[in-house]
């Protein structure tokens, strides 16, 4: 029996060494093991291992099926491990352009690989020079670029209150082709409640989304209107979706809410309208922020927008004639109440000390005036005066989130807390909490999604091949920190990020490495040797 025995484990033990032989040898910088695996598609969460080489994912699976030999292995034990987070809108150029800002850590500890820059119809212009700029002092997430039609605007027509010609049109369009293909721009972009883009005609913007669809760009738009202020909600949404079916190109709309008092509920109107778009065969797509306040100048939320024409200096010196003061002061009036009154409205950034973390009520007692004459005496404060503004109603936040055509995004902008904190606020407040959403959908929503609506090729999941952008963060531990009141706290249980290979954030630290790079829809132009 000993005899039998002995043979039994030797040949045991030889069929092991030539299995183990005969496994595939994976070569890797990094391995991911023991983690809660979401790939960004699927609903079922997985243990596999993650192989990195170089900047792409060379394994994902079962690594007992493998040999893998990593210079590095991560332990992600109890945590969740996802595909980077990607940003459809923010204002993260303001720091990108700056090399002691370009690591970009405000979105990076929220889980963001990549970021998308340009909205609201305002980029940098123009746009190679910054692609240039990015790529010497380097950054730290993952960019793509939008071209804005304000900016396009503004080159060729300045901030003047009127309708283009038919010349200054195709100028335009030459320039937006010009930049597209220069930057590898994914798309244009719109902000059509600000001025001077508010002054565009629906025609002006259809022509020059043809050009940007030539180009195989999306259009993102700041609609006309989020409330009542000129055609309202409705009317904005059926401008989006018209310019999208006479261009032939993607309509996606940022930070899609019903902001105000006058168009609360209208969530279900906007959905309705949406879908029928989509069933026609428009392509129809929204991102949104997790909070009840939208941010914006204080200018663009309470003065009129035939006042505005020509900037700040213009309208202020409208409101200094007794021909308009009384006009402006009325309709001022009455943009703060659409906002939900003074109280709603919080002075979030402001040069004047006096001013800040105060509300517009608060404000116009202490300087003894009217809510609607305090902003104006606001307003002659130098530099950017920002609010937040307490106008949405939790009824839409859920509606829109529920949709499986909305994804993440934060607007991220300086003195609101979505800056540092919408993709872990989302995860805490609205899959932890409230159980909105289950955890596969918001990974989803926060990368596949995203990838998909504006063309990322190889990102937004976790598939062998795909370039290795990807976070590990803790189930228990991923919130935001930052608030109204203190709106620069970065997010708190963000464990690693790997962008492009890379190990930025290691065991919640950043590592000092600029490992993003510039993301081009189109190819670059080839020179003449």
């Amino acid at each position: 029996m000993t005899g039998s025995k002995t043979i039994f484990v030797w040949v045991v033990s030889l069929a092991l060494f030539f299995s183990a032989c005969s496994k595939a040898v994976v070569e890797a910088d990094i391995v991911i093991e023991n983690g809660i695996v979401y790939n960004g598609y699927n609903d079922q969460a997985s243990n596999g291992s993650i192989a990195i080489k170089g900047e792409k994912i060379v394994f994902i699976g079962d690594s007992e099926s493998v040999v893998i030999k990593a210079v590095k292995t991560i332990d992600a034990t109890g945590l969740i491990v996802s595909p980077g987070f990607i940003d459809p809108h923010t204002h993260a150029d303001r720091d990108l352009n700056k090399p002691k800002t370009a690591h970009n850590l405000p979105f990076m500890m929220q889980g963001i690989t990549t970021v998308v820059v340009g909205n609201d119809g305002d980029s940098f212009f123009p746009a190679k020079s910054y692609v240039d700029q990015y790529k010497k002092h380097g950054i730290g997430t993952n960019v793509i670029m939008l071209i804005g039609h304000e900016t396009i605007r503004k080159e060729i027509i300045g901030l003047s209150d009127r309708v283009a010609t038919e010349k200054e049109i195709s100028e335009m369009k030459a320039l937006l082709d010009k930049e597209m293909q220069d930057a590898g721009n994914f798309g244009m972009s719109t902000g059509l409640f600000y001025a001077p883009g508010s002054y565009a005609e629906t025609e002006e913007v259809i022509e020059l989304a043809i050009t940007c669809a030539e180009n195989g760009g999306l259009y993102d738009t700041h609609l006309r209107d989020e409330s009542s202020y000129t055609v309202g909600l409705v009317a904005a949404v059926e401008e989006a979706i018209e310019i999208g079916r006479q261009a032939r190109l993607p309509i996606h709309i940022s930070h899609i809410k019903c902001l105000g008092v006058d168009v609360w509920k209208q969530s279900d109107t906007i959905i309705t309208m949406v879908e029928k778009a989509q069933q026609d065969g428009v392509e129809v797509t929204a991102n949104q922020y997790p909070y009840e306040a939208s941010a914006t100048g204080l200018q663009a939320a309470t003065a009129p927008k035939w006042a505005q024409s020509g900037g700040k200096d213009s309208l202020l010196i409208r409101y200094d004639d007794p021909k308009f003061k009384t006009r402006i002061l009325k309709e001022t009036k009455n943009n703060i109440r659409r906002r939900g009154g003074p109280e709603s409205l919080l002075v979030v950034v402001v040069a004047n000390p006096a001013y800040r973390n105060k509300t517009l009520h608060q404000i116009s007692k202490e300087l003894g005036l009217t809510p609607e004459e305090a902003v104006y005496e606001v307003l002659r404060t130098n530099g950017t005066i920002r609010v937040a503004s307490f106008n949405m109603s939790e009824y839409d936040i859920h509606k829109f989130m529920k949709m499986d055509w909305v994804t993440t995004g934060s607007d991220g902008n300086t003195g609101h807390p979505r800056k540092y904190g919408s993709f872990p606020r989302k995860y805490h407040k609205y899959v932890k909490q409230e159980a909105v959403l289950d955890l596969p959908a918001y990974i989803r929503q926060s990368s596949s999604k995203t990838a998909e609506i504006f063309g990322i090729p190889n990102r937004g999941k976790l598939k062998e091949g795909y370039y290795a952008d990807i976070i590990l963060f803790h189930p228990e531990k991923f919130r935001d920190k930052s608030d109204y009141k203190n709106a620069f706290s970065y997010a708190e249980g963000l464990e690693y990020s790997i962008i492009n290979g890379k190990l930025a954030i290691d065991q919640g630290v950043y590592t000092d490495g600029l490992f993003g790079k510039v993301l081009r829809k189109t190819p670059a132009p080839e020179t003449s040797p």
